[in-house]
């Protein structure tokens, strides 16, 4: 397995929330920047219609706002303007909950318990969704997630925007410079954050802990993610006979790829999503 385990601020328990929320916001603002959020919005939208339900299952969400993003932007499309999207975290943010749930929009919610995405059959009905978030888990969990959705017949959709595809030895080398060029990035990127706070401005320009913790989590993100090549051997033994998986590069509307996707469905006989 190409793929390796190493540190990262946002998985440390005692990495405070609201500095872990700082760094969701910022990875949203270079969704946004990119046109990362459009982009996946249409890769959303046409598994959704492939699998013909208006119901979406966030997992992972933190801050929720990528999801938010997309979710605004399905419901332009007349087939999915009663959308519903449930946002969900194995380690909720009650604040960020607080702050969605109360927006009182019906077809929005943020589940305030925790939701362990290796028990899909004991989540919320509708296609799961996993956004820059599967690389956090190790080889147990991931593959224990792909199971869970075999198992429970749950439709599952993954995007990763990084591919692993750089030989580990040139990642090394170019880390210095690298780290130095996101933490400068921050610096410009931080006015774009939607609901800046007193904090995230604090502990960017005067004491830079979060550009520092952004960059370095940014960098590790790579060797992290799991290669494509990597889902031959997380999907070895899992039994797919009433189940596919579709694992592809993911092109924008450009052409251009920008990482890839991982689209899990039951067999059409078998498909229990409405």
């Amino acid at each position: 397995m190409k793929r390796i385990q190493l540190f990262e601020f946002e998985d440390q328990s005692w990495f405070p929330d609201w500095m872990r929320s700082s760094l969701t916001k910022l990875i949203e603002v270079l969704l946004r920047l990119t046109g990362l959020t459009e982009a996946t919005t249409h890769l959303v939208k046409s598994k959704l219609k492939e699998l013909n339900t208006q119901k979406l299952v966030d997992l992972g969400a933190g801050a929720g706002g990528v999801m938010i993003d997309v979710y605004q932007g399905l419901k332009k499309d007349d087939d999915l303007k009663n959308i519903q999207l449930i946002l969900t975290d194995l380690y909720p943010n009650q604040s960020v909950i607080k702050k969605i749930n109360d927006l009182e929009d019906p077809n929005l919610k943020y589940l305030s318990s925790p939701v362990d995405a290796t028990q899909l059959a004991e989540v919320p009905e509708g296609l799961k969704t996993i956004f820059n978030a599967f690389h956090h888990l190790p080889k147990d969990k991931a593959r224990a997630v792909l199971q869970s959705s075999v198992k429970s017949n749950s439709p599952i959709l993954i995007y990763e925007m990084s591919r692993n595809n750089i030989p580990l030895l040139i990642w090394w080398l170019l880390l210095p410079i690298s780290l130095v060029i996101i933490m400068v990035m921050v610096l410009f990127m931080t006015p774009f954050v939607k609901q800046l706070t007193v904090k995230q401005v604090l502990f960017t320009y005067v004491i830079p802990i979060i550009p520092i913790a952004y960059a370095w989590d940014g960098q590790a993100s790579f060797p992290r993610t799991y290669a494509l090549s990597d889902f031959d051997e997380l999907l070895k033994g899992i039994d797919q006979s009433n189940y596919k998986f579709e694992i592809k590069l993911f092109k924008n509307v450009k052409g251009k790829t920008q990482g890839y996707y991982v689209f899990g469905r039951p067999l059409k006989e078998n498909n229990n999503e409405k």
